[in-house]
């Protein structure tokens, strides 16, 4: 289990000590899935790379679970090769940008990459759930789409809803996707916090010689995180959660807690940014 500091004990942290508590690293590991408990609403985030054969999503002993799904829904989005997806004896062919809901109850998931040589690199994104809704396949071009932001401000962004009160029915999770345009770096500025959910970001598409500072911290106490491709920072609901890359980049942003309504959270004026 992941443990999360509070503000008071954040304000006192070092560049190290955040990073240990804030930032998730190494989920992506070939053949292999990499499962991460976090106090964070009891979210797991994980990575499964699926090689020559399928990688299953088994419940750890921790879990004290028959199955991983038992008491759990999950999100799970395709940030790597073409891949395939086999719910209870269903499978969903989830191409890149896909992204597959799983109900509370599904008994048995495995993953498969098309290709072993360009692997499928699932993200995985868990809460607890107190209704079952039905496996969901979104692909990219389906999920409700906003253009956002202007040049001037750096932040111009195409934003994809895939799981959400409006479209796909879940019990807490809301789960999407921001695409940075070419010349964009910024976004969530100016920033928010959510006093009602927390929030996870999977930060990829991020060049080998480039980096996202993520900003995080209470609005007038602000920190940072320098984060690389395939990394996760998490969110609880007093900080906010912005970024700024050297390059273009995309992230996946996925929410829980007591409210889905997208528009639920607190601005913070640039004017009071500390």
């Amino acid at each position: 289990m992941h443990y999360l500091p509070g503000p008071e004990q954040t304000r006192r942290m070092d560049t190290a000590e955040l990073r240990d508590r804030f930032l998730l690293r190494g989920l992506f590991v070939p053949g292999a899935a990499t499962l991460r408990f976090v106090d964070l609403d009891r979210v797991v985030a994980g990575g499964i790379v699926p090689l020559g054969e399928a990688v299953g999503l088994d419940a750890p002993e921790a879990m004290a679970a028959e199955f991983f799904l038992e008491r759990r829904e999950a999100g799970v989005l395709n940030v790597g090769g073409a891949g395939r997806v086999v719910a209870d004896g269903a499978e969903h062919a989830v191409a890149r940008l896909d992204a597959l809901y799983l109900g509370r109850g599904t008994r048995e998931v495995a993953f498969h990459s098309d290709d072993p040589a360009d692997p499928a690199r699932f993200y995985l994104v868990s809460y607890p759930a107190h209704a079952d809704f039905p496996t969901t396949h979104v692909r990219r071009d389906d999920a409700e789409a906003a253009e956002l932001g202007t040049t001037e401000q750096a932040n111009r962004r195409i934003l994809r809803k895939y799981f959400h009160p409006g479209g796909v029915r879940t019990a807490q999770l809301v789960m999407g996707v921001t695409e940075l345009q070419e010349g964009s770096v910024w976004n969530t500025m100016p920033a928010h916090t959510h006093a009602r959910r927390t929030e996870v970001y999977l930060y990829f598409d991020v060049a080998p010689d480039a980096v996202v500072f993520h900003m995080m911290g209470e609005p007038q106490q602000t920190r940072h995180l320098v984060v690389r491709d395939g990394e996760v920072a998490l969110s609880p609901g007093w900080s906010i959660h912005s970024g700024c890359g050297t390059r273009s980049y995309t992230f996946c942003w996925a929410m829980g807690g007591e409210n889905q309504v997208f528009a639920d959270m607190q601005g913070v004026p640039m004017g009071e940014l500390l």
